[in-house]
């Protein structure tokens, strides 16, 4: 029974998620609450993977939205062209079976060739470092979708690559995603989305169970080696160089799956625009990572629901007046200050981290996982009787 219970438990969660593809509308009238389920389970795949990079190998990323953004796009392209292939209407269960899985398939393979190339300088490159450039990754990501000339004049990749070459056909593919308006499917009519709340469960519960095993497997205790003692760790036989760069496609392929899941996602936006997967998209992902604590499974699944639940309150409270508009007197009648709550969310993230640090530098568990106690006192060696 012990044997099979990772199986049951898979096979339980799939069950569960399909009975709430059905039940989650009729339970929860309201789309929002609906999306924001969704969204946090989103998120918890970004911080285990992202966990993979920053918390069991050591490695410090904090351009993790690239990864998520190129997942999102591939997502959005292939399922807008299959929707139409199969000829369009409703975005119902019986297609997802279809469309979702090979875009999760496409945006996984897409996230990981990226996941290589930026793995690639982690050999040589540690700390603030390696921080920048997977930084730039992602700027560099945004900003050439985001900055894209949209409107080719009707001209095709085909045409655009016997015309004027691959750098040229490039330029058409991209311009093709929208720029900063977003992308809206092929015939800008609005994204299919056809990921429901089996599918997005489904997918979490899965990556759970990965990111569990990772940890515990003879890899996860290598990459906490290396994070240790790289020294110590390639002197019993652990190779650097197959073990970050592998860390870095693991990672790349959990943040583009669950960009895939977040264009697909049901409830959601009918558009992808660049623009949310920003430095603050990053920056919320290691948020997710360190309050729950750096390595732990359990912990990247408390911060990824907490942070969620946390951008939603703030942007709930931000469209009542009393967070948008105080009025007071002034010397020339009154006058009005507007708060931009959103605006403030990272101070608030700020403050909570920096207590965090003091209080709890490990984070809420530390590396630990829920259920697990924290490790005792060392006993205190006698001295020896002479």
């Amino acid at each position: 029974m012990h044997k099979y219970r990772t199986a049951i438990f898979v096979a339980g969660a799939l069950v569960v998620a399909m009975a709430l593809d059905w039940a989650l509308p009729v339970l929860v009238t309201d789309g929002s609450v609906r999306q924001l389920v969704m969204l946090a389970a989103c998120n918890v795949v970004v911080a285990l993977s992202l966990n993979v990079i920053n918390g069991m190998a050591g490695q410090f990323s904090i351009g993790h939205a690239g990864f998520v953004s190129l997942g999102a796009y591939t997502s959005a392209v292939l399922s807008g062209n299959m929707h139409k292939w199969l000829g369009g209407g409703d975005a119902t269960l019986a297609r997802s079976f279809i469309v979702v899985p090979a875009c999760l398939l496409a945006s996984a393979a897409v996230a990981a060739l990226f996941g290589f190339i930026v793995g690639l300088p982690s050999l040589r490159l540690k700390g603030d470092y390696l921080a920048i450039v997977t930084l730039g990754f992602a700027e560099i990501v945004r900003l050439v979708i985001g900055t894209a000339q949209v409107g080719s004049g009707g001209e095709t990749i085909g045409q655009a690559m016997s015309s004027g070459g691959a750098l040229h056909a490039l330029s058409v593919a991209v311009s093709k995603l929208g720029g900063q308006n977003g992308y809206m499917g092929p015939d800008g009519q609005g994204l299919p989305l056809y990921a429901g709340p089996f599918w997005v469960l489904s997918v979490t519960t899965l990556a759970c169970v990965a990111a569990w095993r990772l940890k515990f497997s003879g890899w996860g205790r290598a990459l906490r080696a290396l994070r240790e003692d790289e020294i110590a760790a390639a002197a019993v036989g652990v190779d650097p160089t197959r073990y970050k760069v592998t860390s870095f496609v693991i990672a790349a392929i959990g943040g583009g799956v669950a960009g895939g899941l977040i264009a697909q996602m049901r409830d959601g936006s009918y558009l992808v625009n660049p623009e949310t997967f920003n430095f603050q998209a990053s920056f919320d992902a290691i948020t997710m990572v360190i309050i729950g604590g750096s390595g732990s499974v359990s912990g990247a699944i408390i911060g990824g629901i907490f942070v969620t639940v946390t951008v939603k309150a703030i942007e709930q409270l931000q469209n009542t007046s009393v967070a948008q508009l105080i009025r007071g007197p002034h010397m020339l009648g009154t006058f009005e200050l507007t708060v931009d709550l959103n605006a403030l969310r990272m101070i608030i993230y700020s403050v909570v981290l920096i207590a965090l640090m003091i209080r709890r530098p490990e984070g809420m568990l530390g590396e630990r996982e829920l259920g697990q106690k924290r490790p005792g006192p060392r006993p205190k060696s006698e001295p020896a009787v002479t």
